[in-house]
């Protein structure tokens, strides 16, 4: 599948597209991750103020979305990483990804971090982070430790 010309923006989560498309992902987390592991947030908690929610779309289709959210001010925490299964390593989700570090060096964060669970689905998102950077780390923020997350760092 080739890619026409990707559009990054802030989304308010007003389209039924977008909020479709995030209750996928919800649903897909729960199917896949032990119960109480969940941690991807809500549309309620992705409109709190403290969060930026990009998506990504390639004309009128949306292909992806990611999100970052203030713990302090030097410390941000990525959220709600998302692509489509049909855009798939196509390099979507690594410009999204440079787009939402690029935009945390502008705040002036010293740190990114993350937290995606340990299960094989997983490996994909965990090489991806691999790759810009983060460094596996122990619990952050409100975490606690627990086999079925992996935690990750970035120092920007």
């Amino acid at each position: 599948m080739k890619l026409g010309k990707l559009i990054i923006r802030i989304d308010e989560l007003s389209d039924q597209r977008v909020i479709k498309f995030l209750q996928d992902h919800l649903e897909h987390m729960r199917e896949i991750t032990l119960p109480g592991c969940v941690h991807a947030l809500d549309i309620d908690a992705l409109k709190r103020p403290e969060v930026t929610f990009w998506t990504v779309w390639d004309e009128q289709t949306l292909i992806c979305c990611g999100a970052l959210k203030e713990l302090d001010p030097q410390h941000a925490e990525l959220k709600s990483m998302r692509t489509t299964p049909a855009h798939l390593e196509q390099g979507v989700a690594s410009v999204l990804l440079n787009h939402i570090i690029s935009e945390a060096k502008k705040r002036n964060y010293k740190r990114l971090s993350l937290e995606t669970g340990s299960y094989e689905a997983f490996v994909p998102a965990r090489k991806l982070y691999e790759k810009f950077g983060f460094s596996y780390c122990g619990p952050f923020s409100d975490y606690a430790t627990n086999s079925n997350n992996v935690f990750m760092t970035i120092q920007l």
